[in-house]
């Protein structure tokens, strides 16, 4: 079993910490896989009332996959990043469907494929330094791990502005989006630990630590984000943007130009398809995107330019929205045949 994951049963808790805190706590395959078969185990046992994710070290609960392994696979053509993405999707779906509650006591950096073991999960509970984002339309790729259906259950259109934009949200602004549900100061996580160590149910021991933070600065921004990111294009996001001329719609704009335009638009008919579609059918969809991401050009491109020569200069292909057609975008979401995600 890899060390990058360590379990323990404590009392009541079925415990998941991540242990790759030089690498903030990124996922690889193999986390991924003996997670999955801890969780079914924990699941059928009766004396674990509450399963438990938390990461080690100071920086991240987890910042996402390890994209650099990732990026190495893709370019080398070998099989382990689709199978990375089969395991991970397949992990996001038992979290999803546990019978049980599961809590994640999110800190620092919670980005990408750490939105995937937490979000999906009835209870994530977040401490006073916790970043979420969704950052893939950067690197070429499109929010994943079931972004397809979280982000457009959040309220109005902030979802949509999630995932083009790339926006990092602390803590009250994470709860305003729904990405978190309850928050704990890091000083109160280990008696909250204990508590539900004593077979406490998460609802009930989350009441005695409810504390208020500062209202969301995301909530000054939600009129605007509705309004805009209803589009039902990007040209007509960046339209609407353009037109309105203020300080905020400027930058957004420009935050969202910077990104690979297949990116945006896959992402966009992404999520607007996985409002009507269950959250199976939605990592179903997701991964025919990434099978026909891992042969195309911008997600190498992408992570280029940020990890491997960090220039931030990427060269998209193709580099503008127009030249990226429907019929392009169509290919993204057709089926996969014998190679479709299953979840046995």
């Amino acid at each position: 079993m890899t060390e990058d994951v360590l379990f323990e049963r404590r009392g009541a808790v079925g415990l998941v910490t991540l242990n790759r805190s030089k690498a903030l706590n990124a996922l690889t395959r193999d986390m991924c896989v003996v997670i999955r078969v801890q969780l079914r185990a924990w699941e059928s046992d009766d004396a674990i009332k509450t399963i438990v994710i938390r990461g080690n070290g100071d920086r991240a609960f987890c910042a996402g996959g390890d994209i650099r392994a990732l990026y190495e696979s893709g370019k080398s053509g070998t099989p382990y990043a689709l199978e990375f993405y089969r395991d991970e999707y397949r992990l996001n779906a038992t979290i999803k469907h546990l019978g049980k509650p599961s809590v994640a006591l999110l800190h620092g950096i919670v980005m990408g494929g750490g939105v995937g073991v937490s979000v999906h999960g009835s209870h994530r509970v977040a401490s006073e330094s916790m970043v979420f984002a969704m950052p893939e339309t950067g690197i070429g790729l499109f929010p994943d791990v079931g972004g397809s259906y979280f982000l457009p259950r959040c309220p109005g259109e902030l979802g949509t502005y999630l995932a083009l934009t790339g926006e990092r949200l602390k803590t009250a602004d994470a709860l305003y989006a729904g990405i978190a549900t309850h928050f704990v100061p890091a000083a109160r996580t280990q008696e909250l630990l204990a508590i539900l160590e004593g077979g406490a149910e998460p609802d009930l021991a989350l009441r005695s630590f409810v504390e208020h933070l500062s209202e969301a600065p995301l909530a000054e921004a939600r009129e605007a984000i509705d309004r805009t990111f209803s589009e039902s294009s990007v040209e007509g996001i960046l339209t609407a943007f353009d037109s309105d001329g203020s300080h905020w719609a400027q930058q957004t704009a420009a935050t969202i130009r910077k990104k690979s335009p297949t990116s945006l638009k896959i992402t966009l008919e992404q999520l607007r398809r996985g409002r009507r579609l269950s959250f199976n059918d939605c990592m179903r969809m997701e991964y025919r995107m990434v099978n026909r991401i891992v042969k195309g050009h911008d997600f190498y491109e992408g992570v280029r330019a940020t990890i491997i020569d960090k220039d931030n200069a990427p060269n998209w292909r193709p580099a503008e929205l127009a030249n990226v057609t429907s019929a392009q975008v169509e290919k993204y979401f057709e089926p996969l045949g014998a190679n479709e995600l299953t979840f046995d």
